[in-house]
């Protein structure tokens, strides 16, 4: 129907944009207002979406005459219908005759700044602001203002609450006794008895504050009605006045003010009787600490710290986990070691498995502030025990921090400390911890060396060949391929083949199967001579397989192996192999084999 409906209206179009002027000049009007009456809302969206088109045809005098005014007399529709109308209205400037003409828009988006729905008003006010940056000072302190002050007035909270987020667009162009008429109007709406508009305002304080760019004004402004928020009796308010604790800092660029009016509220945000104001602030918490500046996050900020840490809700000790690495990029080592480390050792023994994931996705990174001898004698025994943690998602997140340790203590420490733990969790019940451990393997063996992989990690990667999870088998094969280029030919032959080749007598076929998808990943990095020598006659020897998938997998490998050798091995091993195939029973082999022969 939609294609139908779209080659139609574009007939219909085409049509009339060859017809004379005063043949069909109301042509399009006709058509938007057909679609706009039709029972189907996406067709009402569609149409509205092509808004540009149709008064790119009618010129900008008759947008401006009729094309505005219908939609503004349509405006009592679905959400859906009014969400692209506010958005389309904001790309209308150049279609009603430029920046000049521009006020024409504002009194339907000033409507749709009335709509029950939040998306709506919120998409009417970023076109209204769009808008603003395009219109000349004079119009905006006529027409713009005047639209504010009409919705700030208005009866229904929703309203007042959109006049909210267009006050900074406004204030930079207005004279000095507008801008103080804008100023106690926000001071109203901040005070406002709706709680919605109350929040709407406290998200405009930092907008507003960017528009000051005086810290004078800032203080006299945006610093009372901050405060005000902080202090709010919804939470809703005082939660959203913590993000305003970062750009009110930078605002006042100055420590005297910044402790005077935003260090008084961080430390009421710290005790606040609500935990979703406090999960906020920790949400935020070394972004705050960063903007009040470190010395204040060394003098007081730490105190808060591990009293959040402590805090009785989980997701506040979950948010302020994750922020443990970021805050101690505040603090001196000695700060860390005697202030932080004894509250991230409660943390590693949190009875939630979300605080405990959280910290391990953190913790590792705080090695590369310490320092090899701090590290080792103050993180790695926290290391060991978010290793063998119960829960497989902490596992996972400290398993995926090794190589930050590495780079801090060295291989040496790191194989003597942490990696018997590696390997038992190698073995782990959770298939995804192991796979983790997989993904770690070709950075350990490149840094541990040929002979210690030989030693302590080989069979271990061997027996992944033969897990129970096609994911770990598949894995490993990738991961044995990074390893032979790692640590070249003469290891592929002398000791990783010899233990592959075992794999072809196994009595589980997908076992078997792993070995020839396996001979694929290697055939792409190891020598021809390999795979004349060691492969291909493995391949020929599976072909037998009573298995008809093992069969066919054979011919698919060797079809893949062929570029890699001499023609002489393919006609004496390839091709004899594959026309006997050829002339299987399994269809499915048939056909693989045939697309082989056809290659070889």
């Amino acid at each position: 129907i939609n294609a139908e409906y779209m080659g139609c209206f574009y007939v219909r179009f085409l049509k009339y944009y060859i017809m004379e002027e005063t043949e069909g000049s109301v042509y399009p009007i006709a058509i938007l207002i057909d679609e706009l009456k039709n029972e189907d809302i996406q067709l009402r969206v569609n149409s509205l979406k092509r808004l540009s088109i149709i008064a790119k045809a009618l010129g900008t005098e008759r947008t401006r005459s009729e094309l505005i005014p219908y939609l503004q007399s349509s405006i009592d529709d679905e959400d859906d219908v009014l969400l692209v109308m506010a958005e389309e209205l904001g790309k209308m400037v150049p279609y009603v005759g430029g920046s000049q003409h521009a006020s024409c828009l504002l009194e339907p988006l000033e409507t749709l700044c009335n709509a029950e729905e939040s998306c709506v008003r919120d998409r009417a006010v970023l076109s209204l602001n769009t808008i603003a940056q395009q219109m000349h000072p004079d119009q905006l302190q006529a027409s713009f203002l005047a639209m504010v002050r009409r919705l700030a007035a208005h009866e229904w909270g929703a309203s007042r609450s959109s006049a909210c987020s267009l006050l900074s667009s406004l204030y930079s162009s207005l004279p000095g006794s507008q801008k103080t008429e804008l100023c106690q109007l926000f001071s109203k709406l901040c005070k406002d008895e709706e709680p919605m508009v109350r929040r709407a305002a406290c998200s405009n304080i930092k907008n507003l504050a960017s528009s000051l760019k005086d810290r004078a004004l800032v203080t006299q402004i945006c610093i009372p009605p901050f405060v005000q928020h902080s202090q709010d009796e919804q939470d809703s308010v005082r939660l959203l006045s913590v993000e305003n604790c970062i750009p009110l800092a930078a605002a006042l660029d100055s420590p005297d003010l910044v402790g005077q009016h935003i260090i008084p509220v961080v430390r009421n945000f710290c005790t606040d009787r609500s935990w979703r104001v406090r999960y906020m602030l920790c949400s935020n918490f070394s972004a705050i600490c960063s903007a009040l500046g470190k010395g204040v996050a060394q003098r007081e900020m730490i105190q808060y710290f591990a009293s959040l840490a402590a805090d009785p809700e989980a997701e506040v000790r979950t948010s302020l986990a994750c922020q443990v690495f970021d805050f101690c990029k505040l603090l001196e080592v000695e700060q860390i070691i005697s202030n932080v480390l004894p509250t991230v050792r409660e943390l590693v023994n949190d009875q939630s498995q979300h605080v405990r994931a959280a910290l391990a996705g953190v913790i590792m990174n705080v090695s590369t502030l310490l320092g090899c001898e701090c590290t080792i004698q103050n993180l790695l025994p926290l290391f060991l025990t978010l290793l063998n943690d119960e829960f497989p998602e902490v596992r996972l997140n400290v398993i995926s921090k090794l190589e930050e340790v590495n780079r801090v203590i060295g291989v040496e420490s790191l194989s003597k400390s942490l990696l018997p733990a590696v390997v038992n969790l190698a073995e782990d019940k959770q298939w995804r911890v192991r796979l983790a451990i997989i993904n770690e393997v070709p950075l350990l063996a490149a840094q541990l060396g040929i002979e210690f992989f030989n030693e302590e990690l080989s069979q271990l990667c061997m027996s992944w060949l033969s897990d129970k999870v096609f994911e770990i088998r598949q894995a490993t094969a990738e991961i044995l391929r990074k390893l032979a280029v790692a640590f070249g030919p003469d290891w592929v032959s002398r000791v990783l083949v010899p233990r592959l080749l075992t794999l072809s007598k196994s009595t589980n076929y997908l076992y078997r199967m792993t070995l020839l998808y396996t001979f694929q990943e290697l055939s792409t990095v190891v020598e021809p001579d390999i795979i004349e020598k060691d492969f291909l006659p493995t391949l020929v020897e599976m072909s037998h397989d009573p298995v008809p998938n093992i069969r066919f997998v054979c011919c698919k490998v060797m079809a893949a192996l062929k570029p890699k050798i001499a023609s002489s091995a393919v006609n004496s091993f390839m091709r004899p192999t594959l026309t006997k195939l050829h002339d299987d029973s399994d269809v499915d082999v048939r056909y693989f084999a045939g697309q082989a022969l056809a290659i070889c």
